[in-house]
């Protein structure tokens, strides 16, 4: 068990982004991957139960290691992560922004991570500047790192035998600078070989894995199954038992009939009552809404109205016929020369069509951040009229807009 934590936390930190050490406390390392998992959205609640010394749940950490391996593609991950990059990459998303199914009405409290039932507003509004802060100071990072690309780009050009690039990448420059780190390059390329040779040979014996672990379902299943009916004989057989050892059982018995009959007429008037209430409650609801309909039917044909032409402004962008790019490519320096205006493309191809130029992805997001925009703007004006129909029913108070 305690190797198999110490497996997940490995592959997790790998995926998350982050440093991992042998040296970290074993409950740290479970809590870590327990987190993950509630956040990929893992819904066992027998892994979450497991002790945190590691002592016990290897049959558990394998099924959600297999979930691992199936929902989130957890080896295809790892290698994309851990390539080798000889080409200067950026990452490119024209897909659309809604959330995975897996994610859509996970509202729950991650478990042993909950925050507390009251938060300071204050601590809020600082996370946020600190955040905001973070963004900016990435953002300028991230331009400048775009500028000295450029001038390596620019400096470089003519000088690679691929016509089609023309250029050399950060990592190609560096060798050319320095000729004797290229035998770590050829280390961490063979490296990288290996591994998907690896991977090569698992897809082979990949089918042998799930059969059997369609065999340890099973043998779950029947265990559960077996405990399920191992408790409901132990409640049947509770009463008598009692009855044939203890001389007053027999009374006892009358007294819970007796007492069973009374709840069984208390739960039939409770029904009765509740019956006839919800119906004067649906027939004052259907009062009320004929009333609030003649009153607010205007404004909710205004709103609809705005909402439809929201969608209709989008609407020749979204049916427009458009390749959608995600992941990572490669950076290729866009000069005057036919032969080289590829834009950027996700691999050294000749072929025009794999390629997406940069024009393309600023258009994209700038019709993107302009939607996002026209739908603030309603919302901000949704919560503004929310706020002044609360602020007519306080007495006293004087409420001033920002």
């Amino acid at each position: 068990s305690l190797d198999f934590w110490r497996l997940l936390y490995g592959l997790l930190k790998q995926i998350h982004g982050g440093k991992w050490t042998e040296s970290d406390a074993i409950d740290n390392q479970i809590r870590f991957v327990k987190s993950a998992l509630w956040y990929h959205g893992y819904g066992r609640p027998e892994l979450y139960r497991l002790p945190s010394d590691g002592s016990a749940g290897s049959r558990e950490l394998l099924l959600a290691f297999s979930w691992l391996l199936h929902r989130l593609s957890l080896l295809e991950q790892l290698l994309a992560r851990n390539r080798v990059k000889t080409g200067d990459e950026t990452s490119v998303c024209m897909c659309e922004d809604d959330l995975p199914n897996s994610q859509k009405g996970t509202t729950e409290i991650a478990p042993e991570c909950g925050l507390e039932d009251r938060v300071d507003v204050r601590y809020l509004q600082w996370l946020n500047g600190r955040l905001r802060f973070q963004w900016r100071s990435l953002h300028a990072l991230h331009q400048e790192q775009c500028k000295l690309l450029h001038k390596i780009h620019l400096f470089t050009s003519g000088s690679h035998t691929d016509q089609i690039l023309g250029h050399f990448s950060v990592t190609e420059t560096d060798l050319v600078r320095q000729p004797e780190n290229y035998k770590q390059l050829l280390q961490l390329l063979e490296s990288e070989t290996m591994q998907l040779e690896a991977f090569l040979e698992w897809k082979q014996l990949e089918p042998v894995y799930w059969q059997w672990m369609e065999t340890v379902l099973d043998n779950m299943a029947e265990e559960g199954n077996m405990s399920e009916s191992q408790d409901a004989h132990v409640e049947k057989s509770g009463l008598p038992k009692e009855t044939l050892c203890c001389p007053w059982a027999d009374s006892l018995t009358g007294q819970i009939g007796r007492l069973s009959r009374d709840l069984m007429t208390l739960r039939d008037q409770l029904h009765e009552l509740i019956t006839h209430r919800k119906a004067v409650w649906c027939e004052k609801v259907k009062t009320r809404e004929e009333e609030l309909q003649k009153e607010w039917f205007s404004v909710t044909a205004r709103k609809i109205q705005e909402s439809v032409d929201l969608k209709l402004l989008d609407l020749a962008y979204l049916c427009a016929p458009k390749k959608k790019k995600h992941g990572s490519c490669r950076l290729v320096f866009r000069s005057k020369h036919p032969a080289s205006k590829m834009g950027f493309g996700r691999s050294v191809s000749k072929d025009p069509v794999s390629a997406v130029s940069a024009t393309d992805v600023i258009r994209e997001l700038q019709m993107r951040e302009a939607s996002l925009e026209r739908e603030l703007k309603q919302l901000q004006e949704e919560c503004r009229q929310r706020l002044d129909e609360i602020a007519e029913g306080l007495d006293g108070v004087i409420c001033i807009s920002p």
